[in-house]
C-alpha cells in the first residue's frame, strides 16, 4: 500500500512539474503556424512489451489550439474494452499565455458504448473529451496509460494524421525484453529507428520527428500512408486472448488464424447437409450449386455485427448461425463456407480492408491490424468467384464498392495467401440514362426516363428497392435538379449476377420546365445530371492527382419542342480529352425534336502532380457546360 502510494505520489509530482513548462502560443515557431490549425508541441508515445499477455501504451502530449478549425485536434478519444484496459488519464488546459485554466481527469470524461447500429453486443466502449474552451489559441496537455492483455496489435505511431496541423517535437518508442523480436515498416521518417538498450536491459526502438509544417489539404489527394510519416510494428511471437501464434510473413499468419480460428467451427447439424445436398440435387456445374447455396444463405440469415472478445477475430460456430439464422461478418463468411464444403466446394476465408476508399495490405509486411472485415473467395478451375456474404441483396460474385480492387488475406489450409479483388474498370461502373420528353406551349414538361446504374454504381438505386412507395418518390425528387418535379410513375428493376445493374424507370412532369420570356423558351438542357464538383486551385501541389474509382456517364434526352421554334445558338458541341477523363456534349434538331447527349469518363489512377490544374479546368468546363441554358425562339 505504502508503496503504491509514494509511486502515485512521484507520479504527481512529475505531472504537476511538466505543468510548469511555458505553453505560451506566441513561442511556436512561425513557419510551423503557416496552414496550421493547430500544432503538437510534443508529443511521447511508447509501447512496452512486458510479456505475451500485457502491452502497456503510453502517451503524454501537448497541442495548441490555434482557430475553431482544429478543435478536432483537442479531443481526447480513448477505445477501450476488457482486454484493454485505461490504467490513468488526466490533463490540463492553458490560455493563450501559457496559464493554466483548468485540468480534468478520467470523471470528465464521457463515457460511451462503441457499438455500432449494426451490432448486437460489443464489450468495447469509448472515453471522450472536448475541452469547452472557445478563445484561441489554448493548449491542451494530457496523459494516459492503457493495458492491453495481448501482444498481437501494436500500435502503430503517425506524428500527424492528416492536414492543418503542425509539429514541433514527436517521438515514438518501443520496449521489450531481449528475447522478444519485432518486425517494422517505417514510411516517410525523415530518420530510421534507433536501435538500443535501456538501463534495465530491455531492447528499444526510437523514431523522432521534429520542426514538421502542417500540410493544406488538397483535392484528389492519395492515401496518407503514401505522404505521411507511418511506423508499423508486428510481433514475431505473440499471445492473443489466451492463443499463442508467431509469424513472419503473410503465409505463416493465415495459417495462424486458418488453425488457431478457424479449424473445425464449420460443422453443420445432419439436416442442413441433407438440405444443401437437396437444394443442388441435379445441378453439375458447381459455380451453379454455390449459386444456389449463397442465396439460400441470404435468404435464411441477417447481418448482425458481434465484437466481443476473441469473436472480434474469430467467427460464431457455423452450427450456431444456422440455428439462430444471423451473424457478423466472419459468421456469416464461416457460415457460407460451411454450405459450400457440404457441397464438396472449396472455399477460403478472406480478411480485407473495407471501405469505398480503396485500401490494400502491404504485400512485403504482414500485420494482423491491416483489414476489419471478411468476405469469401471460391476458387473455381476457371476463374475465383469472390461472395459478400453480409448483404441480402448483393448479386452472387459480385462485391461492389466496399471491397473491389484490393490486397487482401486469404486464409487457406496452406496458409495465408495475398489475392487480389476484382477491379471494375470505368467501362463497367456505367449510368445510362435515356429519356424521351415533350415541352409544350406553356412551357410544361412530360415524358419518360430510364436510368441503368451498372457495376458499383448499381446500389446507387438499389438501396431504394425495398423502401416504401412514397418514401422511393420522395428520395428521387431530391435526386433530380428539376424544379416543380412531379412523378406519376415510378418502378425499380433489381440487379442479379447476370445483370449487374439497377433499373430506374420513371414517368414525370414539370410545370415551368422552359419558361418562356420575350418570346423565348429557357431550359436546362441537361435535365438530370450536372457536376458542379470542382474542387479549390491549390497551388504548389505537393501531392500526385489520385482517382479512386473510373466510372462511365451517358445520357441520350430527345425533347420534343413547340412548333416553329429552334435553338437560338448553334448545336452544342463540346469535347474533351485528358489522360484522367473524357467529356462529350451534344445537341442536333431532327425535325421537331431535339436530341441532346452528354458522356463523361473518369479513370481511376494516379497522375502526376502537375495534371492537378490540368484536371481542375476539365472540371470546370464539364460543370459549366452541364449547366448550359438551351433558349428557344422563332424559327
Amino acid at each position: 500500500m505504502k508503496a503504491s502510494f509514494l509511486s502515485l505520489l512521484i507520479c504527481l509530482l512529475a505531472f504537476t512539474g511538466r505543468a510548469q513548462q511555458n505553453y505560451d502560443a506566441s513561442l511556436i515557431p512561425k513557419e510551423l503556424t503557416s496552414y496550421a490549425t493547430a500544432v503538437i508541441r510534443t508529443s511521447d508515445e511508447s509501447t512496452e512489451v512486458k510479456d505475451l499477455g500485457t502491452t502497456v501504451y503510453r502517451l503524454k502530449k501537448v497541442v495548441t489550439v490555434l482557430n475553431k478549425n482544429g478543435d478536432d485536434h483537442a479531443e481526447i478519444v480513448v477505445w477501450y474494452n476488457k482486454s484493454n484496459v485505461i490504467k490513468s488519464i488526466r490533463g490540463a488546459i492553458y490560455n493563450s499565455f501559457g496559464k493554466q485554466t483548468g485540468k480534468f481527469s478520467d470523471k470528465d470524461f464521457e463515457d460511451v458504448s462503441a457499438a455500432s447500429n449494426a451490432s448486437l453486443f460489443e464489450d468495447s466502449r469509448i472515453k471522450r473529451y472536448q475541452p469547452a474552451v472557445i478563445v484561441y489559441p489554448y493548449t491542451v496537455e494530457y496523459e494516459l496509460e492503457i493495458r492491453s492483455k495481448q501482444s498481437l496489435n501494436l500500435s502503430d505511431w503517425e506524428p500527424i494524421t492528416g492536414t492543418g496541423v503542425a509539429v514541433e517535437h514527436s517521438t515514438y518508442k518501443f520496449i521489450c525484453k531481449p528475447d522478444f523480436t519485432i518486425n517494422y515498416v517505417d514510411i516517410n521518417t525523415p530518420e530510421k529507428a534507433v536501435a538500443g538498450t535501456d538501463a534495465q536491459g530491455l531492447k528499444t526502438y526510437t523514431w523522432q520527428i521534429a520542426n514538421l509544417k502542417a500540410l493544406r489539404p488538397e483535392p484528389y489527394s492519395p492515401d496518407a500512408e503514401r505522404y505521411l510519416p507511418l511506423v508499423k510494428i508486428a510481433p514475431q511471437n505473440f499471445e492473443y486472448e489466451g492463443i499463442p501464434g508467431s509469424f513472419t510473413n503473410w503465409k505463416e499468419l493465415g495459417a495462424w488464424v486458418y488453425n488457431k480460428l478457424l479449424l473445425n467451427r464449420d460443422g453443420l447439424p445432419p439436416e442442413t447437409i441433407a438440405k444443401v445436398k437437396e437444394l443442388t440435387a441435379g445441378i453439375i456445374d458447381p459455380k451453379l450449386k454455390a449459386k444456389k447455396l449463397y442465396e439460400y444463405m441470404q435468404q435464411k440469415t441477417r447481418y448482425v455485427s458481434v465484437q466481443v472478445g476473441i469473436g472480434g477475430y474469430q467467427p460464431f460456430l457455423a452450427s450456431d448461425v444456422d440455428r439462430t439464422s444471423y451473424g457478423d461478418c466472419k459468421a456469416l463468411v464461416n457460415y457460407t463456407h460451411a454450405l459450400l464444403k457440404a457441397a464438396g466446394i472449396e472455399s477460403w476465408y478472406c480478411v480485407v480492408k473495407s471501405g469505398s476508399r480503396k485500401r490494400s495490405f502491404m504485400p512485403e509486411f504482414a500485420s494482423m491490424d491491416q483489414g476489419d472485415h471478411v468476405i469469401l473467395a471460391v476458387p473455381f478451375k476457371s476463374d475465383t468467384t469472390w461472395l459478400e456474404c453480409t448483404s441480402q441483396t448483393i448479386p452472387f460474385g459480385f462485391l461492389g464498392d466496399f471491397t473491389d480492387d484490393r490486397l487482401v488475406l486469404a486464409c487457406t489450409p496452406e496458409g495465408g495467401k495475398i489475392l487480389h479483388t476484382p477491379k471494375y474498370s470505368a467501362g463497367l461502373n456505367m449510368t445510362h440514362r435515356t429519356g424521351d420528353f415533350t415541352i409544350d406551349t406553356n412551357g410544361d414538361l412530360s415524358g419518360n426516363m430510364i436510368t441503368k446504374f451498372e457495376g458499383t454504381d448499381y446500389d446507387t438505386r438499389d438501396y431504394l428497392i425495398n423502401e416504401a412507395y412514397t418514401e422511393q418518390v420522395k428520395k428521387i425528387k431530391q435526386a433530380y435538379p428539376i424544379s416543380n418535379l412531379n412523378i406519376d410513375k415510378l418502378s425499380f428493376q433489381k440487379a442479379d449476377d447476370k445483370n449487374l445493374a439497377t433499373v430506374e424507370t420513371i414517368k414525370l412532369q414539370a410545370r415551368d420546365f422552359a419558361p418562356l420570356n420575350s418570346g423565348k423558351y429557357y431550359f436546362k438542357v441537361n435535365l438530370a445530371n450536372r457536376n458542379h464538383g470542382i474542387p479549390d486551385d491549390v497551388r504548389n501541389r505537393r501531392t500526385d492527382v489520385y482517382i479512386n474509382r473510373g466510372y462511365v456517364e451517358e445520357d441520350e434526352i430527345s425533347y420534343l419542342i413547340p412548333d416553329g421554334y429552334k435553338p437560338e445558338k448553334d448545336a452544342l458541341n463540346k469535347q474533351l480529352d485528358k489522360p484522367f477523363g473524357k467529356y462529350i456534349i451534344t445537341s442536333r434538331v431532327e425535325g421537331k425534336k431535339l436530341i441532346f447527349k452528354r458522356r463523361l469518363q473518369m479513370n481511376d489512377g494516379t497522375y502526376p502532380k502537375d495534371e492537378y490544374e490540368n484536371l481542375v479546368d476539365f472540371l470546370k468546363t464539364v460543370s459549366m457546360y452541364d449547366d448550359y441554358t438551351m433558349v428557344l425562339t422563332k424559327g
